[in-house]
């Protein structure tokens, strides 16, 4: 993979976290999984453990053990994989965070903590310091998503000298509709090369105007080609093809048909079945006989 120092930008697949019929993670398919990625959907970073994996239903031994899969059968293969280490207890959080580290993922990134919420950005400041410090060699990302943190601390806010605070901080996951936060957040600090990675994925282009420079979203598993397509209209300033990417991708994204195009792009040897927390559909392996 990737050497840490190497900035994160393009697409990023939030990865599914594959499961058994009988809610035990199928560990076996990870491999198939990174293959139909980088050669179906032209997709070579990744988010592991995060909202789409259903990290925070996970073990911390189970998410110690899909990390350790998805670095190695992606090795030589994906050129960045970012874990997701954040967990309402510190100390499990420093612990996921070593261990990124140790098994040779390219980044780690942590949401804020949710039940007992920080009630100002210094609060959360700390923690994510505390957390970053037991991985000093690893590039260290916030993941904004105050829709299910509750966290309503801003973006913007949050950034705002961070990097005195965090020295190993590269940049934001802001999975949030406010546009106009994020843009604040890109304005604010583009002396500083931070990676500004988009996560509501009905809004990319939008985002791309502001000034995202890449993102990170659950589509990307199936329509990854398709999004690459409308990042290189964008570069190429065709703006009126970009937009019917968009569109595009909109529609194919919504929720009625979301679990079709997951039944039938997303890994054509896979079946989907409920996931453990009932609340998103997860992969499990399909065998013939």
């Amino acid at each position: 993979m990737a050497s840490p120092k190497k900035k994160l930008q393009g697409l990023v697949a939030a990865t599914i976290t594959p499961m058994t019929e009988h809610g035990e993670i199928n560990f076996s398919v990870i491999g198939q999984y990174v293959d139909y990625l980088v050669k179906e959907q032209g997709v070579k970073n990744i988010f592991v453990n995060g909202t789409t994996g259903e990290g925070l239903s996970l073990s911390i031994s189970e998410r110690r053990r899909v990390a350790e899969e998805w670095v190695t059968k992606g090795r030589n293969k994906l050129d960045q994989v970012v874990i997701h280490v954040g967990a309402l207890s510190l100390k499990e959080s420093q612990e996921l965070a070593q261990h990124a580290a140790e098994i040779g993922a390219d980044g780690i990134a942590v949401i804020a903590p949710f039940f007992l919420k920080p009630w100002n950005k210094d609060v959360l400041i700390n923690f994510l310091k505390e957390v970053a410090a037991a991985a000093p060699a690893l590039p260290f990302y916030y993941y904004h998503i105050p829709a299910l943190t509750g966290v309503k601390i801003r973006a913007e806010e949050v950034l705002d000298g961070i990097q005195e605070k965090i020295p190993t901080f590269q940049g934001l996951k802001f999975s949030d509709t406010d546009l106009l936060d994020f843009g604040q957040c890109v304005d604010q600090n583009r002396q500083r090369q931070f990676a500004f990675l988009f996560g509501v994925d009905e809004q990319l282009l939008s985002a791309l105007v502001m000034g995202a420079t890449g993102a990170v979203g659950s589509t990307y598993n199936y329509l990854g080609k398709k999004t690459n397509q409308m990042l290189e209209a964008f570069e190429r300033k065709d703006f009126s093809s970009a937009l019917n990417h968009q569109s595009h991708s909109n529609k194919s994204s919504h929720s009625t048909v979301l679990v079709r195009n997951l039944v039938y792009h997303i890994l054509c040897f896979f079946l989907l079945k409920a996931s453990r927390s009932g609340s998103h559909l997860l992969i499990y392996s399909y065998t013939k006989g």
